[in-house]
């Protein structure tokens, strides 16, 4: 349910509009927030974010418990075996070809970097299997960067307002980099996540209490269709 690129976008003055009232009525970044799942090491942040790929949030977190108690570091976790490997991520899904991610990365980050975890974008996109959102997960959560990563939640809330007009979530973090407020960067991703899960809901978003609704391309087109 809801717009997906092609329906126009809101006023730069209507995007700043917009980030100020989700600043003022979501929580924001908490003191105990924590990188991709749970994990504050940089290389455990993107192997844990290579798993969560197509996961629920349960069966990652048994996943990466599984791998981190057999390896944690580069060196150790390449030294195992695809097999191993594959059989400790299972519970995530698509075990096989994360194995196989896996075992590149750690190969990739011990030859091109001496086992540490590169802090662009660039960097980290280059790594076998991470892509844009990840890389800036990892980038907000562990190095700090003030970045808006764009999960499902993110990138419907963002095409539902206006605030992006994309027809894939890589092109609405591109466009949310070049629309967003500087000032709204660090905190947005967290602001966008959390009104997506309270208020604009999948399913059924809570179009009527919403205090966004009277800058929302997707509520005034339901509007417009009565």
């Amino acid at each position: 349910m809801g717009r997906r690129g092609g329906q126009g976008l809101l006023s730069e003055a209507d995007v700043e509009e917009a980030f100020g009232r989700l600043k003022a009525h979501m929580p924001g970044r908490t003191p105990t927030a924590k990188g991709p799942k749970d994990q504050k090491d940089a290389f455990r942040s993107v192997v844990a974010c290579l798993l969560s790929a197509q996961s629920r949030d349960v069966n990652t977190a048994a996943a990466t418990r599984a791998l981190f108690a057999l390896a944690r570091t580069p060196r150790t976790m390449g030294a195992l075996d695809e097999a191993t490997i594959a059989a400790a991520i299972k519970p995530c899904g698509l075990y096989n070809m994360k194995a196989r991610n896996i075992r590149r990365l750690c190969a990739f980050l011990l030859e091109e970097h001496g086992g540490t975890v590169p802090d662009t974008r660039e960097g980290l996109m280059a790594l076998p299997g991470i892509g844009r959102k990840c890389a800036d997960i990892v980038m907000s959560f562990t190095f700090g960067a003030d970045v808006i990563a764009v999960d499902t939640h993110v990138d419907r809330v963002c095409n539902r307002l206006g605030l992006t007009d994309a027809r894939s979530a890589e092109e609405t973090a591109h466009q949310l980099e070049e629309r967003a407020p500087g000032w709204a960067r660090k905190d947005g991703h967290f602001w966008l996540i959390q009104f997506g899960k309270a208020v604009c809901l999948s399913r059924r978003p809570r179009c009527e209490t919403c205090v966004l609704n009277d800058l929302c391309l997707f509520f005034a087109g339901r509007r417009d269709a009565a």
